[in-house]
């Protein structure tokens, strides 16, 4: 096994930084121990290269969703290097975050009301704060994933399962205090009885927060029927799409299925890689910010949203989320067409944009290890999700099939008995979701 200089500094990393890395997504041992590359030296397109000037095709998380329009935009980037050139910082506020709140509330007419922060977990965090604030009352329903706060992680204390449905298992509520047992409560999507129990049985709930859509679509009327549940009894919706945004429509995915929250959320594409997320509300609901404190620094720098501008004008131009679904699809496809080809039972979910799949096979996670160890091998990034961008062509996803196919066949053999799959592994497994690093 060949040691980078990106293995290399990794090892150095684990005894500087808990964990290793500040996102578990783009943990190495999430993908392949010991043997991905880790860090990147540039980026451009849906290509990266590595610490050593290795080039990889990006046919995996890009960004984990952050660039639609791809690495290194030069549109995007020429408007943060006016930035750079006039100032990101000062004593003044930045024009560009009034130019960005029109923009959004544009795209969305039943919103009124913008406030702006750099990362999802936060937004999640003002979302709650105001939704709290709007109602008087404490307790949350909630359904997806909506980050590492205490508000969303307090649904663990008493019972570590409860988030297990929801993205990331394991999820350890340590250091959470456990005051804020019973203020979330989950319910499972498209399970609508699940949520009428909660409403029924808590009269202390201010709000609902879901995802709305990840893995599944909504049943026929589930939404609906969510909407009018919050208006029936007073409850703030809030529609978390932080990663479901400007992937399927232009604006919220909630645009395509015609329900309209009081509260939604965007991040991850919103800025084509740099720190921009966005709240935007009823007035009636967002002028509770005013009742209460949320407020910082970094939020009133400059770069995220003339970012946030420049990538929306392209988006626009381009009709980016129209490009990137038909990769998905294709992708989608070219899966099937493989599972069916080497008779592999294949499970494919997401929005099409963040397509992923699975084998219902007891060793998936050795499988899904050697996806990886032999996509590297041929200078792609690659595990189980694509995270599509509009520079993914078709020569991209071509060569992505031609290299698969062979693993695909490998995996066959395996569960035919022909090969042994931890005969073919050079190195641990990958994990599946949270764990501990020593």
């Amino acid at each position: 096994m060949i040691t980078g200089k990106g293995q290399e500094l990794y090892k150095k990393a684990k005894k500087l930084i808990p964990g290793g890395t500040m996102l578990l997504s783009k943990r190495p041992e999430m993908f392949l121990p010991e043997q991905w590359p880790s860090y990147y030296s540039k980026a451009k397109g849906c290509f990266l290269w590595d610490l050593d000037g290795k080039e990889y095709l990006d046919m995996s998380i890009m960004g984990i969703g952050t660039n639609i329009l791809g690495y290194g935009h030069e549109k995007v980037d020429e408007a943060v290097r006016q930035v750079v050139d006039t100032g990101n910082m000062s004593t003044l506020n930045c024009p560009e975050e009034v130019a960005l709140a029109e923009r959004l509330v544009s795209l969305h007419p039943w919103a009124d009301m913008v406030r702006f922060a750099r990362s999802g977990g936060e937004a999640n965090s003002i979302a709650i704060r105001i939704a709290r604030a709007a109602s008087g009352r404490d307790q949350v329903a909630i359904c997806g994933y909506h980050g590492w706060h205490d508000w969303y992680l307090s649904a663990n204390i008493g019972d570590g399962k409860n988030l297990d449905g929801h993205l990331l298992p394991g999820l350890n509520p340590l250091g959470v205090p456990k005051a804020l047992s019973k203020t979330v409560l989950p319910f499972n999507y498209n399970q609508i009885e699940e949520l009428r129990e909660i409403v029924r049985n808590n009269p202390d709930l201010g709000a609902i927060k879901m995802e709305v859509s990840r893995n599944m679509g909504p049943a026929p009327g589930f939404l609906e029927e969510v909407r009018q549940i919050a208006t029936d009894n007073n409850l703030v919706l809030i529609f978390d799409e932080c990663t479901s945004g400007f992937r399927q429509t232009f604006g919220g995915l909630h645009k395509m299925y015609g329900v309209e929250p009081d509260i939604a959320m965007f991040g991850k594409a919103l800025g084509n890689g740099y720190a921009i997320t966005a709240i935007i509300g009823r007035k009636e609901v967002m002028e509770a910010a005013q009742k209460t404190f949320i407020s910082s620094t970094f939020w009133t720098e400059r770069i995220g949203p003339s970012a946030a501008l420049a990538t929306l004008d392209e988006m626009e131009s381009l009709k980016s989320w129209e490009i990137i679904t038909n990769n998905g699809l294709k992708i989608r496809k070219g899966w099937q067409e493989l599972s069916d080809i080497y008779d592999l039972k294949i499970n494919i979910v997401g929005l099409p944009a963040i397509t992923a799949f699975g084998f219902d096979l007891a060793d998936w996670l050795k499988y899904k290890t050697y996806i990886t160890q032999e996509m590297l091998k041929e200078g792609i990034l690659a595990s189980n999700i694509i995270f599509s961008c509009v520079k993914h062509e078709p020569q991209h996803l071509d060569r992505y099939f031609n290299k698969l196919e062979p693993i695909f066949k490998t995996i066959s053999q395996c569960e035919k008995g022909v090969q042994k799959v931890d005969d073919i592994l050079e190195g641990p497994v990958c994990h599946s979701g949270f764990k501990r690093l020593n």
